[in-house]
């Protein structure tokens, strides 16, 4: 595999072979990625490289002036599904025990029966489920704590759901928590999917009017979240829920972070590889740790240009790339051409969220006053993306 240098056009040559240690499949560009890896020695360098390496790291150490820059990535046994979930045995909601203790004495799982499930997740899986009593429809996200790592990411999940209440934030009505440490999440349900189904069942690319609005909902929701000092560090289509009212509120906490100090820094690998920013990748090229709100700001980006190019941006349409190819995209390639028919102010918005320079991105208020956010009419490009829910609408069971 070739894949060409960096953005003066230089050619880089290096074979580096890369092999996972975690659970994750490297062939679906939307999974996520832990910063655990091994490396077998470079043909230019004996050194062994250590655990825990950034991958990026690996990459600028061994970076030549001249050739092509080939990654050899080792493949997983094939026979691997691949959604990274499948990988893993999630708990059925039945098998859950149903005297869990929930969170003040409101809910029990035996009050709930399950629909159907609606996905998979940062470790566990969501279920529609109806409340017996009530006839109240709800998503219950179930999450498994397999170790010390995945209790610290449930506790701050729920740490964050419980502190937020904002309409463009999904509210969680309620916690039950097992004497193990799993914990099962009662969350509003959102009747029309997300954005990435909502985009795989139309077929096509959404009109400017639409996603200026989508925009501007999800800009309104980060806004909120900067604000509490919480960053997302996973925007991306598939975690951003829509209901029939045209209404889109972000969701999925599972690797968000609450900045304790206004200068805290991130220096986590997490969140889903293909939606995170070129910094994230090397954070030591920038004194070892990035600034988070820019790197939401990113992946807001390319979520809003997926929805006017119809496929992830940074790829050609179809293409399933291994883990250093979207590396590779998102820190050297070139932003993709847009079509004829994008409108000036898009191509500058876009433009403004895809600064590989985090300090040149813009902020989420700047974003807001942008005239392709602003430039609409509200209440036009909400009936328009409405329009589009119709339609598309998945069925509910009952």
């Amino acid at each position: 595999m070739e894949l060409f240098g960096d953005n003066k056009g230089k050619a880089l040559k290096m074979k580096i072979r890369i092999e996972r240690l975690d659970e994750t499949n490297p062939t679906n560009p939307r999974s996520p990625n832990s910063n655990t890896l091994k490396t077998s020695k470079c043909p230019s360098n004996e050194t062994k490289l250590v655990q825990n390496r950034n991958p990026m790291a690996v990459i600028r150490e061994r970076r030549l002036p001249k050739g092509n820059l080939t990654l050899d990535l080792s493949r997983q046994d094939s026979t691997a599904g691949t959604d990274c979930c499948q990988r893993f045995s999630f708990p059925q909601l039945a098998a859950l025990p149903t005297a869990a203790v929930p969170s003040g004495g409101e809910h029990r799982l035996s009050d709930f029966e399950k629909i159907k499930v609606l996905g998979h997740g940062n470790g566990g899986t969501v279920y529609q489920v109806r409340h017996r009593r009530t006839g109240c429809v709800y998503a219950l996200k179930t999450l498994t704590a397999d170790d010390a790592l995945r209790r610290r990411q449930i506790t701050r999940e729920v740490e964050i759901l419980r502190s937020t209440d904002s309409p463009t934030v999904i509210h969680c009505q309620g916690v039950m928590h097992t004497a193990s440490g799993d914990a099962a999440l009662l969350l509003e349900f959102m009747d029309a999917g997300s954005l990435e189904s909502l985009l795989a069942r139309r077929g096509i690319p959404f009109p400017e009017s639409a996603i200026a609005g989508i925009a501007r909902q999800v800009l309104h929701g980060l806004s909120y979240l900067h604000s509490q000092k919480i960053v997302h560090r996973d925007i991306k289509p598939g975690n951003l829920l829509v209901n029939t009212a045209g209404e889109i509120k972000i969701a999925d906490f599972g690797v968000s972070k609450i900045m304790r100090r206004s200068l805290d820094p991130c220096v986590s690998y997490v969140g889903t590889s293909a939606y995170m920013s070129p910094e994230r990748f090397d954070p030591d090229s920038y004194g070892g740790h990035y600034d988070a709100y820019a790197a939401d700001v990113w992946s807001l980006g390319l979520t809003v240009l997926e929805l006017h190019l119809g496929h992830f941006p940074l790829l050609p349409p179809g293409q399933r790339p291994d883990w250093a190819t979207l590396m590779c995209a998102i820190c050297f390639g070139e932003p993709p051409e847009l079509p004829e028919t994008a409108s000036s102010d898009f191509r500058d918005f876009i433009g403004r969220c895809l600064q590989k320079e985090s300090s040149k991105r813009w902020s989420v208020a700047q974003l807001l006053a942008h005239p392709f956010i602003a430039g609409w009419d509200h209440g036009e490009s909400d009936l328009v993306f409405r329009e589009i829910i119709s339609p598309a609408e998945a069925p509910v069971e009952s």
